[in-house]
């Protein structure tokens, strides 16, 4: 008799998800994760198949309801056969660390304590309620598997749809087993976007609500400290920086398309003159993109053709900068700002020739930082450049990762409103980088990774003219962003700026 309060118990917080997960777990679930909790829970006790897709921001708890679902539907499901089966687009680190998240809440909470078992490495079962744990990566062999109460497609924008159609789906298909997509949002070509454009279409026809997308502004209403984190974000990196705007913001991007459109270029138009001469005081750097042929794009890995510079030019491009470091001061930014103040080009000259004007440019303008394209032919100019200006020389090779950085962390130095072009009417190499501005595209691929290929396409053309437009200017602006990570100090010590990854950046707030 004295066991009965504790079963009526233990059935009250099994019949709803929420209070287990308060009285069992100890953990209050913020509003917008109650709504996903009780409508994916309801859709597998009622078997109603539902297929649902959840957006939420980085770092707002989309891993911890997952694993507190998780450890709710083996309690409840443990008298029965079932079988959840999780998968994500890698085995490590992802699947690793959901299984990690699962074991700390199962033992965590209070009615699974000691009640669960691990088998196989990869499988979690209470009674004889299993959870399978699962890589979506395109060589992973899962064939065969069956999900009878649920599948999840965790990190759904980086699963490759053809992978989830012939290998995963199937899962579900025997059983119309409920689905759930969970990601962040990325481009209108993922898996997740297809999947949401779907269950978009569902609700309106019956009205049963499948879709939950949760941008910065709700979860920061519940966790004040949480926008606090993304102020600095948007600060640092600029609000309509595509990873703001997916990854705060849940909002779509398009996977191709122009990556200077005209609200971003106005964004780099500054108030300060041009110059051809340093002024008393100012910091300056030197940005150099190396002509020549880009031996590196021999290897392969972009089949789009722009990972590496376009292969066409003939021209070696430099921009002078003066920095601003007073930005390094500001807590959000913590980085310095670029002013261009000149830009020069060299066509067919020898590396011997452009050496000596480097060096003398390097004195002119009293370069703390002469950052050098040191990609195939440019390496052997950096080299140089090292031994002749020890400590103020930057050498930067392009690959087809390495570029994809750059031009990500160069979005975030014009986003957040670092880099200014100059006033007044433009000269000619002012009016060609605009032009290569307006030709540069950019391509999204999908993945992990956020692999980005962007530059000017081989064979481009300016239509009012017919001329060819390459991207060296644009390329000797891009090195800016390489200035990021360096140290800046004049006769005491150096200010040391550490580097600064964007997407790490986004993965460490909460």
């Amino acid at each position: 008799m004295q066991e009965e309060p504790f079963v009526n118990t233990v059935r009250g917080m099994l019949t709803d998800p929420v209070e287990f997960i308060e009285h069992s777990s100890k953990l209050k679930l913020r509003s917008y994760q109650v709504e996903v909790a009780r409508a994916v829970i309801k859709s597998v006790i009622f078997k109603r198949g539902l297929s649902f897709v959840v957006l939420f921001p980085r770092q707002s708890g989309k891993n911890e309801l997952q694993a507190q679902i998780e450890t709710y539907l083996l309690a409840y499901l443990q008298e029965y056969e079932a079988e959840i089966i999780k998968v994500s687009p890698t085995w490590r680190p992802q699947s690793i660390n959901a299984m990690r998240r699962l074991e700390r809440v199962l033992q965590k909470n209070a009615l699974t304590h000691g009640e669960w078992k691990k088998e196989s490495g990869y499988i979690y079962r209470c009674g004889t309620a299993r959870i399978f744990f699962l890589s979506g990566a395109p060589e992973a062999n899962i064939v065969g598997a069956t999900a009878s109460a649920l599948l999840e497609v965790d990190e759904a924008q980086d699963l490759e749809i053809e992978k989830y159609d012939k290998d995963i789906a199937p899962m579900a298909a025997s059983t119309n087993a409920t689905r759930i997509f969970w990601g962040t949002a990325w481009t209108s070509q993922t898996l997740l976007a297809r999947e949401l454009r779907a269950a978009r279409e569902a609700e309106r026809h019956d009205g049963q609500r499948r879709v939950f997308v949760v941008d910065a502004e709700r979860v920061a209403a519940e966790v004040p400290a949480y926008g606090n984190f993304v102020a600095a974000q948007v600060a640092r990196l600029g609000r309509s920086h595509p990873l703001v705007r997916t990854q705060f913001y849940s909002e779509e991007i398009d996977g191709e398309g122009g990556m200077f459109p005209v609200e971003r270029r106005l964004r780099m138009q500054g108030s300060h003159p041009a110059a051809d001469r340093p002024t008393p005081g100012a910091t300056y750097a030197l940005l150099l993109d190396v002509a020549g042929e880009d031996e590196a794009a021999e290897q392969g890995g972009d089949p789009a053709g722009w990972a590496l510079k376009n292969p066409g030019r003939d021209a070696t491009a430099l921009t002078v900068v003066e920095v601003d470091l007073s930005t390094l001061e500001d807590p959000q930014l913590r980085a310095p700002s670029y002013r261009c103040v000149q830009r020069r080009q060299w066509l067919g000259v020898r590396h011997t020739d452009l050496y000596a004007e480097l060096l003398a440019l390097a004195e002119t303008w009293q370069a703390r930082w002469l950052v050098v394209d040191a990609t195939g032919v440019g390496a052997g100019l950096a080299a140089f450049l090292r031994r002749s200006l020890p400590g103020r020389v930057a050498p930067f090779q392009f690959n087809a990762a390495s570029k994809s950085k750059l031009g990500w962390d160069f979005l975030s130095v014009v986003d957040s409103g670092r880099w200014k072009e100059p006033a007044g009417s433009p000269g000619a190499l002012d009016s060609l980088f605009q032009r290569q501005l307006q030709h540069c595209q950019y391509e999204i691929t999908t993945g992990p990774d956020k692999r980005m290929s962007w530059g000017v396409p081989d064979g481009a053309r300016d239509p009012a003219n017919g001329e060819p437009v390459h991207d060296d200017l644009l390329l000797s602006a891009a090195l800016s962003a390489v200035l990021d990570t360096q140290p800046w100090g004049g006769t005491g010590p150096a200010l040391i700026v550490a580097g600064r990854d964007p997407l790490k950046d986004l993965d460490n707030g909460f």
